[in-house]
């Protein structure tokens, strides 16, 4: 197959051309020692501050999309046809601070100023999409963004104080532009090397089946919101790495015999309004997957393929009895989501096979949900537990239930002997209390530092409690 062996993006105003690219390349690295675009910060490399914060602007199935990343865990390879924005391209309509950064100054939002530049990134990303937003709002674009210095209500208030000119940013003024420039450095395969070290961009899905065949031991790399940190923190070889976070064609979300199909290359963002809509208990919990800078980098393809004992999105999914659709070369098949994760490290597929797609079935008559997560931080943290609930009620009675637990043990699992003590019983307290009991008999949670077993089987039988009481309308009552 025809490819490029060069590297092609642009940075802020600029296009960017490499030769030469290693698998284990952070773009952040890339900006401070190569281009000394030093003010974009290294915090904790592994994208949990903030002070990296940049935008990268790709083009997708919506058009020429801005979305706020950590450049930390962000590899250089990922950004080929992408364009890269830095706190040095801000600017004024008259060369001097942009809006989000005057407001900044003048509501005394910094301090010591080394988490600033990226919360300024942040924020601009919400100015560009939300010219006046809530407290919400802005709470939700700093997520992923620490700040100790002067804590969150001047910058908060900065957010709701700055001035307009949207329509005159630089990054709306040069839009037709950019996306000529993107369009024009192709589509082809990418291949390179540098230092012993492999990094190939499929052109299409069908390309990247074909590489897989021939690479079956190559790491699959979508938003990186994992793989980073097997590099920042654990120095571990990712080589030959295969970036897949530019195929649109894994970027479906579409309605299909009754289910709702996501492509494996579906971000937590991009897919949302599509998982809201359907589900909409699951509003609180998708907000608490990582940052904001997370959620637009990482996919939920990506988080049932690494198969993590504490990732979010498996213990909801396999409670709405989802399906993972899996493909090596043109041979694909589909298994249901709970049989994809045999034991901790190891799941259901074969070298040079990959996640396609995940299909959920659409709710149906009669079901009640609920997914909750319990972790040490409100925001961007890992569970300790988490849970997905799917009950169907027929006349009052629990005829069907699908009880998930997540963080408990090496495997998302299925609290079998809870579901089988609801059946038959009425949605009270009483009846889940009981069942709550018996999840000794389903999972012997583990100890770690986020939890004690002990500690952990209490919340889970606690959650089980709070969902009675919020579906029987008394959780009030109790102060909870």
């Amino acid at each position: 197959m025809a490819h490029r062996t060069r590297l092609t993006f642009l940075l802020n105003d600029r296009e960017i051309a490499l030769d030469a690219v290693g698998a284990s390349d952070t773009l952040l690295d890339f900006l401070r020692l190569d281009r000394r675009l030093t003010g974009t910060k290294e915090g904790c490399a592994e994208g949990d501050c903030g002070a990296c914060t940049v935008l990268v602007g790709r083009l997708g199935p919506q058009g020429l999309v801005y979305e706020s990343v950590n450049a930390c865990i962000r590899f250089l390879a990922s950004v080929d046809r992408c364009h890269v924005v830095t706190i040095e391209h801000l600017r004024g309509a008259d060369g001097g601070l942009h809006p989000v950064q005057q407001a900044m100054v003048d509501f005394h939002g910094a301090q010591c100023g080394f988490c600033t530049p990226g919360i300024v990134m942040s924020l601009y990303a919400l100015w560009m999409a939300t010219p006046k937003p809530s407290t919400a709002d802005v709470e939700t674009a700093l997520q992923g963004n620490l700040c100790r210095c002067t804590g969150y209500a001047p910058i908060i208030r900065a957010a709701q104080n700055w001035g307009g000119g949207q329509s005159a940013d630089p990054l709306a003024a040069e839009r037709d532009s950019v996306i000529a420039s993107l369009t024009a450095m192709g589509s082809d395969r990418v291949e390179l090397a540098k230092n012993g070290e492999r990094v190939i961009l499929p052109a299409s899905a069908d390309d990247l089946a074909e590489v897989l065949v021939a690479e079956p031991k190559a790491t699959v790399i979508a938003g990186a919101t994992d793989v980073g940190l097997w590099v920042t923190k654990h120095l571990r070889p990712i080589s030959p790495a295969v970036f897949i976070g530019h195929l649109n064609d894994l970027k479906g979300i579409e309605e299909v015999d009754g289910a709702l199909r996501i492509g494996a290359g579906v971000t937590y963002t991009e897919a949302e309004g599509a998982i809201l809509v359907r589900w909409p208990h699951l509003a609180a919990y998708w907000n608490r997957i990582g940052g904001w800078q997370v959620r637009n980098a990482g996919t939920i393809g990506g988080n049932v393929a690494n198969g993590s004992p504490i990732g979010d999105t498996p213990p909801v999914l396999i409670a709405l009895d989802a399906r993972v659709v899996l493909r090596k070369g043109t041979t694909r098949r589909s298994l249901p989501l709970q049989e994809y994760f045999i034991a901790y490290g190891k799941q259901d597929r074969a070298p040079g096979e990959f996640v396609e797609r995940i299909d959920i079935p659409l709710p149906a008559a009669g079901q009640v949900h609920a997914a909750y997560k319990i972790s040490k931080r409100r925001d961007e943290d890992i569970s300790t537990v988490a849970m997905g609930i799917r009950l169907t009620l027929d006349d009052g009675k629990i005829t069907k239930a699908r009880i998930v637990l997540g963080g408990m043990a090496g495997v998302p699992k299925r609290a079998s002997t809870v579901e089988a003590a609801l059946i038959g019983q009425p949605l009270t307290e009483d009846a889940l209390v009981a069942a709550a009991a018996r999840l000794g008999e389903d999972v012997q949670p583990l100890s770690d530092w986020r939890g004690s077993a002990e500690y952990r089987m209490i919340v889970a039988r606690n959650l089980l409690r709070r969902f009675a009481l919020e579906q029987t309308g008394t959780l009030e009552e109790v102060g909870a």
